[in-house]
């Protein structure tokens, strides 16, 4: 039975598992959430290092936490040396639009100059997780996929 926690304590990370199916394909996540690493620094390198997709989640009724999400971004980056790296830019708490601190605009907006993906979601009423879910995966196979024009791809056809 998969129930919401409406009191959240962040830890130093927690692991799940969760199995979908995109685009008629079996996919296994595992998800690391860390969101009460900030006063582990040093250890959201490694976990950044290891990550082959990023969900960014910011809540919708609290501008601190949209602010705060921005230089998370900038680490990814930082660490994984990339800028095509997945990431998806998602507001939380949907379900208390009234609320809201955090535009849609805002939102979009920030993805826009991202680059990425934008969606607003609601954990507590299941809006839209799912699809986030899906999202992901599907960026993360496109990211998999060889680029042609690369010169190390390239190289690898020498016989």
């Amino acid at each position: 039975m998969r129930t919401f926690i409406e009191k959240y304590d962040p830890t130093i990370e927690d692991f799940y598992r969760k199995e979908i199916e995109v685009d008629s394909s079996p996919s296994v996540l595992e998800i690391l959430d860390t969101a009460g690493t900030e006063q582990f620094a040093s250890m959201r390198d490694l976990y950044i290092k290891n990550g082959q997709g990023f969900i960014l989640v910011y809540s919708m009724v609290n501008q601190q936490s949209f602010q705060d999400i921005k230089p998370m971004r900038d680490q990814i980056i930082r660490v994984k040396r990339y800028e095509k790296v997945p990431v998806i830019l998602v507001g939380n708490k949907v379900d208390l639009e009234s609320e809201r601190e955090v535009s849609s605009n805002e939102g979009r907006a920030l993805a826009e100059d991202w680059g990425c993906p934008f969606m607003e979601t609601s954990a507590k009423s299941k809006t839209m997780v799912d699809e986030l879910f899906a999202e992901i995966v599907r960026q993360m196979n496109y990211a998999a996929q060889p680029d042609k024009d690369d010169p190390c791809c390239s190289a690898c056809n020498i016989q």
